[in-house]
């Protein structure tokens, strides 16, 4: 989708570097390649990942909300 305001392309969807917003989130993980799978996989649903090593879910309800077939929190 884009927007073309003012006679500008741009788009309106956000990309992120979900690498370096990945390697950022499980920085302190005991295990951080199954987190940086996991996160990656998130990441590119929602193109969200919330900032910090934890929490601030409310940033990104897209990511928070991702469950696994067991019904636990998919995204760290």
């Amino acid at each position: 989708m884009l927007d073309n305001t003012a006679g500008s392309k741009r788009s309106v969807l956000q990309t992120i570097d979900c690498g370096a917003a990945c390697d950022a989130r499980c920085r302190l993980s005991s295990r951080p390649n199954v987190c940086k799978r996991a996160c990656g996989t998130c990441c590119a649903r929602c193109s969200c990942v919330p900032p910090g090593t934890s929490g601030n879910q409310d940033v990104c309800p897209c990511y928070y909300n991702q469950t696994t077939h067991g019904g636990q929190r998919k995204c760290p």
